[in-house]
């Protein structure tokens, strides 16, 4: 059953892909070269929709792989940035931190400050540096606001309903769902506070975010076809009018 459940899924992709490259050869469209930042609820599935949209774009799709890249372009340990990852800091070292990298930052300078400090300037600039390679798919870490002055950056925010993420996640770990809702709500708290301490919007927010979706009501596929379709019409639009 499994077996056949993934085939379906593969043949139902490629009749996507070729009716999406149908459609733009009829329509002129062009191939799009949009990075997608995805923010995401613990257990909205997230990194699963990220991949659906790097498969069905052709593009790399960077998740913990931004914790690597930063690590390697910084020469500090990985496992630092792991064990920071989205986690929160004080308002005081965040003021620090955003007033360092607004001025720039020598060599000397970036070796004296504290170790959150340089992850969290590394991180950016990795994030930076990956999108100056071209279109991709970038997950969490505050990507969208990395790259808020990218114009052809488009910021979604997946959510969900907190019973469909208990299900999810109690399955994926499985857990029962009192442990897996606990897991949930610190997760959520830890990327909240993180987001909004290191950018100036509102982790969850509709106005910090291009397009939020509900996964729970249009499911994986669905949410990432919904992602590709606003890309589609917002790439052709010319004239904006309210």
């Amino acid at each position: 059953m499994y077996f056949q459940a993934k085939i379906l899924y593969n043949i139902n992709n490629i009749i996507y892909n070729v009716f999406m490259i149908c459609v733009r050869s009829v329509t002129g469209m062009k191939e799009m070269d949009t990075i997608i930042t995805i923010g995401r609820q613990f257990g909205s599935g997230g990194r699963e929709i990220g991949n659906l949209l790097a498969e069905d774009l052709h593009v790399k799709l960077y998740d913990k792989e931004m914790l690597a890249i930063a690590a390697k372009e910084s020469g500090i340990c990985e496992e630092l940035f792991e064990t920071h990852d989205e986690k929160p800091t004080n308002s005081f070292l965040y003021s620090l931190v955003m007033d360092t990298y607004s001025m720039g930052y020598s060599q000397n300078a970036f070796l004296d400050m504290p170790i959150n400090h340089k992850i969290f300037l590394a991180q950016f600039d990795a994030i930076k540096k990956i999108a100056n390679q071209g279109p991709c798919i970038l997950v969490g870490r505050c990507a969208d606001y990395a790259l808020e002055c990218y114009k052809n950056r488009v910021s979604v925010f997946i959510h969900a309903d907190l019973s469909a993420r208990i299900k999810r996640i109690a399955r994926l770990y499985d857990l029962t769902d009192a442990k897996a809702k606990d897991l949930i709500i610190k997760t959520d708290k830890k990327r909240a506070s993180y987001y909004n301490y290191y950018s100036n919007k509102k982790w969850a927010d509709a106005e910090s975010y291009d397009l939020c979706l509900d996964s729970s009501k249009l499911g994986v596929r669905g949410t990432a076809d919904a992602i590709l379709s606003y890309i589609e019409v917002k790439n052709n639009v010319k004239d904006i009018k309210l």
